[in-house]
């Protein structure tokens, strides 16, 4: 059975372009002159020694140089082949429209696959680029915080813990923020390798995957000087003697200056179905939510978030008109790479706009990650159970900047199954 990636290519279309070129030895790719460009630009952000922490997942290999890389030049080509990595998502429909997109492009991923087979040479060491150079905070990966905020104490994660959902209320010190501060930037950092999510709002969270939070510019939401706040940890792990352990997890932020006024506030709130059962070896058992905007409205970005059993996630827009438009396509959802998808210019919709989040379960055996799918599985916060929550990050277009605005979307949900 031949599959194919996002753009509908075969992977077997990108081995074959890989392995009828014509190059001689002397012709041949090299990791120097044609591999490390392409690393650069795709890999080593997160493939390097202190590479990016993205939701506590961190890349176990580093190919910032040719004896760190060449070991794992097979398994670079497959996962490359079969795009897998660098991880994105995203329908190709959607191509161009995000920031930050992880978009290799057919000719590169080529080029990869090309070298590997060709034997994975080495090359001439004068032709590398020059490195990339990464800014070194204390490992934080936006800079140097403006105030580093953490659980008021350690919590031990026992032997026989599996899943557990803990909320540690506290409360934003005097000494890390004497004045109420609009966010330009936000980082976590779990305190264990036992962390599943974190939400600590008004700083926001992550999920594993998750690159650190970026207003753009004009854009953000308030911290209050001494507001409580709660620490919801999402702690997930395999029970057994010997495998518990402290966390305390923390977090950075960077302000705005001070005096800075935002054109627009942000708020972000998860919407979808908490009513269903996926039954027992369904594999493309589906159900959605719909919320409608009540004001014209800016859309920032979208999260869509599910455990084990997520396949394929998907937003719609109905205007008021008749007319619908996808918002976001996810097709081939992965737990472990859960992206917020940020616009490069916010998306204007008129109020009366309804957003239908629909997302699909595979709770069949076919699903190699799926715990048992001889259960029926309802909604639940354990990552053996399921969910769907898709956040959204909007604002209202007339916003007034000195309100601290929170959007409920208690009053204009819908659910239902599909």
């Amino acid at each position: 059975m031949i599959k194919h990636n996002l753009l509908g290519i075969s992977v077997s279309a990108i081995a074959v372009a890989a392995t009828c070129g014509t190059a001689s030895a002397a012709e041949r790719i090299t990791y120097a002159k044609d591999v490390m460009p392409i690393l650069q630009e795709n890999c080593i952000e997160c493939h390097r020694p202190g590479g990016a922490n993205l939701g506590g997942m961190v890349a176990p290999m580093a190919f910032t140089s040719y004896a760190e890389t060449r070991p794992w030049a097979k398994s670079m080509a497959k996962v490359v082949a079969a795009r897998k990595m660098p991880p994105w998502a995203a329908a190709a429909e959607h191509d161009g429209s995000f920031i930050g997109e992880r978009l290799m492009t057919d000719e590169d991923r080529a080029t990869i696959v090309q070298w590997v087979e060709t034997g994975a040479a080495r090359g001439n060491p004068k032709d590398m680029p020059a490195p990339l150079e990464f800014s070194a905070s204390d490992g934080w990966t936006i800079g140097e915080p403006d105030a580093v905020l953490t659980m008021p104490e350690p919590y031990f994660v026992p032997d026989d813990l599996l899943d557990a959902t803990k909320y540690f209320p506290t409360k934003v010190p005097e000494v890390a923020m004497p004045t109420d501060r609009w966010i330009k930037k936000v980082e976590f950092k779990p305190g264990s390798e036992v962390v599943h999510h974190i939400i600590a709002r008004p700083f926001g969270g992550i999920a594993p995957g998750n690159k650190p939070l970026e207003y753009r510019d004009g854009y953000s939401a308030k911290a209050l000087a001494g507001q409580d706040y709660v620490w919801n940890m999402h702690y997930h792990k395999e029970p057994g003697p010997g495998s518990g352990m402290f966390d305390q997890s923390s977090l950075g932020v960077i302000f705005y200056p001070e005096g800075y006024t935002p054109e627009h506030v942000l708020s972000t709130n998860p919407f979808g179905p908490v009513r269903f059962r996926i039954p027992a070896g369904d594999p493309n058992y589906a159900a959605s939510t719909t919320y409608t905007f009540e004001k014209d409205t800016l859309i920032n970005a979208m999260m869509p978030h599910m455990h084990y059993r997520g396949k394929k996630v998907l937003y719609k827009l109905f205007y008021e008109d008749g007319t619908e438009e996808t918002l976001l396509s996810v097709p081939d959802y992965d737990f472990n790479w859960q992206t917020s998808y940020r616009f490069k210019e916010p998306k204007a919709v008129p109020a009366g706009t309804k957003v239908k989040i629909t997302g699909w379960w595979d709770n069949s055996a076919d699903n190699p990650a799926n715990p048992d799918p001889t259960i029926d599985v309802t909604f639940g916060e354990a990552t053996h159970e399921e969910m769907l929550f898709g956040w959204i990050s909007f604002t209202n277009a007339d916003e007034d900047h000195t309100s601290t605005h929170r959007v409920s979307f208690r009053d204009n949900v819908e659910s239902s199954d599909d």
